[in-house]
């Protein structure tokens, strides 16, 4: 089991917007299958107009105010608090996000790489609102589940993704399949991994584990992204990953 520490990074990206980056950043490109992990908390008067993507899918998951996303695909919608987005770059798509028009729009952005056999494919979008994503409750908690299980939220990559929520001293437990790697992002709180202690403005980079035992040291929420790996050069150019 390999657990890492990885403290996030103030980027400028967009038009005026300071993103929390996990990564790309020198001494982390990426994180197969993974390449990007943007935590965005962007102003009305800000946001990403116009810009080309190919290579990958990314998923827009918002936490508050909300972001509007247009593209070339003839895709328009608005996602609101609890909801996501997906577009799959594929060949190439132009897009634009841009937040709210009150409030600040806080929430991540997460890009995972297509296998080269799919880099080619037709480009796509998906919206889900945040009363279709399935949720699971537990003892002191509930786990909201944006990519795997029942999910309606689709990708073309194997990756498990949750939003946890956790009183104090309650318990999660995960199952991976065999060979995933990936994230844990702390939100709020405190919280320990398989004894590893871990807080917000870090993260956990995670592989060589089948099984993640999580307990919140006082209430906390988090992330977690898991995905298998492609075991192939991620080449990322900016916004394209060929």
């Amino acid at each position: 089991m390999t657990l890492k520490k990885h403290k996030v990074t103030i980027v400028p990206e967009g038009d005026g917007v300071d993103v929390k980056r996990l990564f790309p950043l020198p001494g982390l490109m990426n994180f197969d299958p993974f390449v990007l992990w943007d935590h965005f908390d962007i102003a009305p008067d800000r946001g990403f107009p116009d810009h080309p993507h190919r290579g990958f899918e990314a998923i827009t998951y918002m936490f508050s105010g909300g972001m509007n996303h247009k593209d070339n695909l003839g895709n328009e919608s608005f996602v609101r608090p609890g909801g996501a987005q997906r577009f799959t770059a594929g060949r190439g798509l132009v897009h634009s996000e841009m937040p709210a028009q009150q409030g600040h729009s806080n929430g991540i952005q997460l890009w995972i790489n297509l296998p080269q056999s799919l880099k080619q494919i037709e480009p796509g979008y998906q919206q889900v609102d945040d009363a279709d994503f399935p949720v699971k409750e537990l003892a002191g908690g509930r786990v909201k589940i944006l990519v795997g299980e029942d999910s309606p939220l689709l990708l073309k990559t194997s990756v498990i993704y949750q939003h946890v929520i956790l009183d104090k001293a309650a318990t999660y437990q995960l199952t991976l399949t065999p060979g995933m790697r990936g994230i844990i992002y702390p939100l709020e709180g405190k919280i320990e991994l398989n004894r590893k202690k871990v807080t917000t403005e870090q993260a956990l980079l995670v592989e060589d584990t089948a099984h993640l035992d999580f307990i919140a040291r006082e209430k906390s929420q988090f992330m977690i992204a898991m995905g298998l790996p492609h075991n192939e050069p991620v080449r990322q150019h900016g916004p394209f990953v060929d």
